[in-house]
């Protein structure tokens, strides 16, 4: 049955082409890490090679035996790593067994911590001896890339895991490969399904690779090696990539694959791939659906979002925060004191009480916001640079004003003005960390408005705040110096008083009400941004 749409996780990754180059002298320790060879094809996913060990134990000095073998191939790469980590560097030394067809090399600072081949001489048999590190880990796995041919070639073949005597039987299976390349033999790695299941499409050689994997947590796909996916046609034109296929609906259980019978949510994500067809983590969150589908059901637009709803809901709250209440409220505390100075609400100053209605309600959305990340995260984010710590500060400080506030001295005490400098200071440092907060969250994974259209206005908001601040200072200003002439000349005092302060009056209240509508305006742009990422 063909599958309508992209079932479960369809990755879709455009690859950024590189020259490339062979190595028939067998001097690959560009390939230390990836051990990927530069051969600007894609590895195969069936490997017809083994690797084979000796013995299933060592200690710290011990020397292994190690057996590459299967058809005839040219070239060949092997190192040592951690079992459980096999994204690691190399580690231990080898030995050779005979240098006319194997060489030695330095991968990172380990000497003598790989072999490859000497030529391109047809072998069908390696043998090398591996010495066992003082530091090494509980568990050792041999790794090793043959090539066949310059466009055949297989890339981080498992071989046997070794143990320390000491180390306790895994509980659960062990990493397979790090750079989401085939498996060999593969029962054991999916006897298990994993976390989801995917489908990528990989551009290459202009030309797209359609293939199954699973995922399991957050490491990269593991490659099906037997993939089984039929009919499969693709399409790339005007930089829209665009892949098609069939599967069935129910595999065998060993496979370790979903069957399509049930219920799923669907992610879309899209990311970069270099030669060989590696593929790299995505720079953007996923497009999520809201709820779970059939996949097998009715072709429909069933939408979704690239930013969970905590996150979104964590951005939301933000900007109506800094951008609305507490502007607002700043706004009314500086340049609104004279204004309503005769007004009263539930017994205080109107401009008094206005003020700290839109700054309790300031911290209210603060804190609400502030524990959202933690919720989703489940913990501190690693990955959100200074963001989070920012953030910390911001709602300190956001805290700490109220707080300030509840021991405010009386009016004509002395400490008054000491006071006032501190709350001010306080306030404006919290308003000025608040924005940078904001400027590095929505370009993080999770959140990511549209680039640069987030910036661009925020800084149109920032530049509309602070110029509707200068034009009141200068209006304050101008106002002062009138009231000032007025009373030097001491002539209709009272009139031209009440006539100034009535000017002055209507102007800031028009002022007020234009500022307002402007950020709302920015408001609405921030929110309608992220409801629709």
């Amino acid at each position: 049955m063909e599958l309508p749409g992209l079932a479960f996780a369809l990755w879709m990754l455009i690859c950024f082409y590189a020259s490339v180059g062979g190595y028939p002298n067998g001097k690959v320790r560009e390939a230390c890490t990836s051990m990927i060879p530069c051969h600007g094809t894609s590895p195969q996913l069936s490997p017809e090679h083994t690797i084979t060990v000796n013995g299933t134990e060592f200690k710290p000095g011990d020397s292994i035996e190690v057996h590459l073998s299967g058809p005839v191939f040219e070239g060949f790469f092997i190192q040592a790593r951690d079992a459980e980590h096999l994204e690691s560097p190399a580690l231990g030394s080898f030995m050779l067994a005979d240098r006319r067809v194997s060489q030695l090399l330095t991968c990172g600072r380990t000497k003598n911590s790989a072999v490859s081949h000497t030529s391109k001489a047809k072998k069908k048999h390696i043998k090398v001896y591996w010495i066992a590190p003082g530091d090494a880990p509980k568990r050792v796995q041999f790794l090793a890339t043959v090539v066949k041919k310059y466009k055949t070639f297989w890339v981080k073949i498992p071989g046997p895991i070794v143990s320390q005597p000491s180390a306790l039987s895994p509980t659960t299976p062990l990493h397979t490969i790090s750079e989401a390349i085939s498996t060999s033999h593969p029962v054991s790695y999916l006897s298990k399904p994993g976390d989801d299941d995917a489908y990528l499409c990989v551009g290459e050689d202009h030309g797209i690779h359609t293939i199954a994997a699973y995922l399991k947590g957050r490491s990269p796909p593991v490659l099906d090696s037997e993939n089984a996916l039929e009919d499969v046609s693709w399409r790339l034109a005007g930089g829209l990539l665009q892949c098609s296929f069939r599967r069935s609906i129910c595999l065998p259980a060993h496979k370790g694959r979903f069957n399509l019978n049930a219920s799923y949510y669907i992610f879309l994500a899209d990311g970069e791939a270099s030669e060989g067809g590696v593929i790299h983590k995505h720079h953007h969150q996923p497009l999520i659906t809201n709820e779970m589908y059939n996949v097998t059901g009715r072709p429909q637009d069933i939408g979704g979002s690239r930013s969970p709803r905590l996150i979104k809901a964590h951005g939301a709250l933000m900007f109506i925060a800094w951008i609305t209440t507490v502007s607002i409220g700043v706004i009314v505390a500086r340049f609104f004191k004279p204004v309503w100075s005769h007004s009263f609400l539930f017994g205080k100053e109107m401009w008094f009480q206005v003020h700290r209605m839109l700054m309790l309600t300031t911290v209210m959305l603060t804190s609400i916001s502030f524990v959202l990340p933690f919720i989703y995260r489940g913990g501190w984010s690693q990955q959100a640079g200074f963001h989070p710590y920012l953030g910390c500060t911001v709602m300190a400080l956001a805290i700490f004003q109220p707080l300030m506030a509840g021991f405010r001295p009386s009016r004509h005490a002395a400490r008054r003005q000491l006071f006032n400098w501190f709350h001010w200071s306080t306030g404006t440092a919290a308003r000025i960390l608040a924005v940078v907060t904001m400027f590095l969250g929505m370009n993080l994974t999770a959140l990511d408005l549209p680039d640069p259209w987030d910036t661009y206005t925020m800084i149109a908001f920032v530049t509309w705040h602070v110029g509707i601040e200068v034009l009141l200072e200068i209006h304050s200003y101008c106002l002062i110096r009138k009231v000032e002439v007025i009373e030097y000349d001491r002539v209709q005092i009272l009139q031209s008083l009440t006539s100034a302060e009535a000017e002055g009056r209507l102007f800031k209240q028009i002022v007020l009400t234009i500022y307002v509508c402007g950020n709302i305006v920015f408001l609405i742009a921030f929110l309608a941004a992220i409801n629709q990422i």
